[in-house]
């Protein structure tokens, strides 16, 4: 998939492109219904198959502190899009001018004159521009004015209710990350650079562990989780513990992945994890041993787990 930033770089060299556009926070299997919709469209009108997107989030524009945290950041948000099958992704710099302007200078200026839309492909509750009046209505006007087909993609669905980014968020926030994967396709994942920690893993347990530093990225809610983790192009089983570790007493959140059958030093290391099912809550122990005991019992449960077909990547 080509990426660009500058819907310069792209003028007037498409011989006609079916376009979707959209946040693809997540890229869940809504959006990656509508990804697919426009993919198949532009191969059957011998089109070129282009996806919008915007760097930095709108919300984070228009809301600052209010911020929620993102299922995907944008690098893993492009190689799902990339794996769907779509050929050209504009990313596009959100601002706020680019939030007070008007749909039809939208459309007029990336899709028509940027892009040369031929077919545009919109999901059910999509709109955009000053004060979200880029409705499908106005598209479909608007396309009747500029020479371009508009269609409106309905809902996923999954358990009598609709996928979405702010369904995800809640499931992943409360734990429920096995929940979760049916409505993203995929298990959870998120990807940090290894840090040092407070060195207590291998040299007090006997049980080294990664801290991973996320940056944005949504984090599952506290507690121990069976995961896969990925480094080096290699995938391990994996356990991770998300919270104060309160038999320390520590005042911060930390990640801290022990990664079973390695010994490596992944210190500055890209470290990516994917959460399988969430094992217990967070625990205080009365002493090292309760704690090394049921760390024990945590990692072969988590192999248990991670064993089972319905656990595979």
């Amino acid at each position: 998939m080509i990426v660009i930033r500058n819907i310069e770089d792209i003028r007037d060299s498409l011989r006609g492109a079916c376009v979707t556009i959209g946040n693809f926070d997540g890229v869940h299997k809504g959006h990656q219904k509508l990804l697919a919709r426009t993919r198949d469209k532009a191969r059957a009108n011998h089109q070129e198959s282009v996806a919008i997107t915007f760097d930095p989030h709108p919300l984070r524009v228009l809301t600052a502190t209010n911020t929620p945290p993102f299922i995907t950041l944008l690098d893993q948000k492009l190689q799902l899009i990339s794996d769907m099958g779509i050929e050209l992704c504009v990313v596009l710099e959100f601002t706020r001018d680019m939030a007070a302007l008007d749909p039809e200078s939208f459309v007029h200026t990336y899709l028509v004159d940027g892009l040369n839309t031929q077919e545009l492909v919109i999901g059910y509750d999509y709109a955009f521009g000053k004060g979200r009046k880029g409705n499908y209505e106005m598209l479909t006007a608007l396309g009747h004015k500029y020479g371009f087909g508009v269609e409106r993609v309905g809902p996923y669905m999954h358990g009598d209710a609709i996928v979405s980014s702010t369904r995800i968020r809640d499931l992943v926030q409360a734990g429920n990350v096995w929940d979760a994967r049916p409505l993203l396709g995929r298990f959870y994942t998120v990807t940090g650079t290894v840090q040092h920690g407070a060195n207590r893993g291998g040299r007090l347990l006997g049980f080294p562990t990664a801290n991973l530093k996320l940056v944005d990225e949504l984090s599952p809610g506290l507690g121990v989780y069976a995961c896969w983790a990925m480094v080096g192009g290699v995938t391990r089983p994996a356990v991770a513990n998300i919270g104060y570790n309160p038999t320390f007493g520590n005042d911060a959140v930390s990640v801290e992945v022990h990664i079973m059958d390695i010994e490596e030093d992944l210190y500055g290391k890209d470290l990516t994890v994917s959460f399988v099912q969430r094992l217990r809550s967070e625990k205080k122990f009365d002493d090292l041993q309760q704690l090394m005991d049921q760390i024990s019992h945590d990692i072969n449960l988590a192999r248990t787990i991670l064993a089972s077909s319905e656990a595979q990547m």
